[in-house]
């Protein structure tokens, strides 16, 4: 008698829909992978990680290098900021004040820069004012808040309009930075199109004693509209 009740209670066990074996088939494709991938479950999980990273750093954030002292104070030579690549898809674009990553390539050179953003499509740039203070659509902008101490704005006069889907960019260190000035009179006008963005440069990630979030400077917040729009879609 007790091994007719201990045979049943194991015909009930294997049949379909029981929670026994509704447990073991949730888990046995990644039983399988873990076995067939050498190293098993740890070698599993540092390649389902490394894969996310990845994802991550093509569609949502990258991180990036500074390679020169064109940013300086605000971006040392040495630091990595992270670039927010997910920064344009949803909004009207760069605005002035923005610091952004872009491919310079065939505009500044076979190479990825970092500057900030000072005209947008339709602005007007002038440099200078009778204080030595670069106009946005008439506008004098106070950069001193990130302005390399020592520097003035510029040491190049320019008088510039700014196409549509294009930027005017400039480095915070106006002595050591090679940007749109220096390419006026190259193919392009020194601007460089919105397309070539790579993304926004939200955080200084490392090192960390300088780990720091990049904001937009409140001095462009006055600039008004191109004449040529009835509103300020930048900002």
């Amino acid at each position: 008698m007790d091994t007719e009740v201990q045979q049943t209670e194991r015909d009930r066990s294997s049949l379909p829909g029981q929670p026994g074996t509704e447990g073991r088939s949730r888990f046995a494709l990644p039983s399988r992978i873990t076995a067939w991938v050498p190293g098993g479950r740890i070698t599993l999980t540092v390649l389902t990680g490394l894969l996310f990273l990845l994802l991550v750093n093509a569609f949502v954030a990258q991180p990036f290098q500074i390679p020169s002292g064109s940013m300086e104070r605000g971006l040392r030579i040495g630091d990595r900021v992270l670039v927010n690549k997910l920064a344009y898809r949803f909004d009207a674009g760069p605005r002035r004040g923005d610091v952004v990553v872009f491919d310079g390539t065939e505009y500044f050179g076979h190479a990825d820069y970092v500057k900030r953003v000072v005209g947008v499509g339709g602005d007007h740039v002038v440099c200078c004012d009778r204080k030595g203070r670069i106009e946005v659509n008439g506008r004098p902008v106070d950069e001193t808040s990130f302005l390399y101490p020592g520097d003035s704005p510029s040491t190049v006069t320019f008088d510039v309009l700014v196409p549509d889907g294009t930027l005017f960019v400039l480095g915070d260190h106006r002595g050591r930075s090679s940007d749109s000035r220096d390419h006026l009179g190259a193919p392009g006008g020194g601007m460089i199109p919105v397309g070539r963005v790579i993304g926004r440069a939200d955080w200084i990630a490392w090192p960390v004693g300088h780990w720091t979030r990049l904001r937009r400077p409140a001095a462009y917040a006055r600039v008004p509209a191109p004449r040529s729009t009835g509103a300020d879609a930048h900002g």
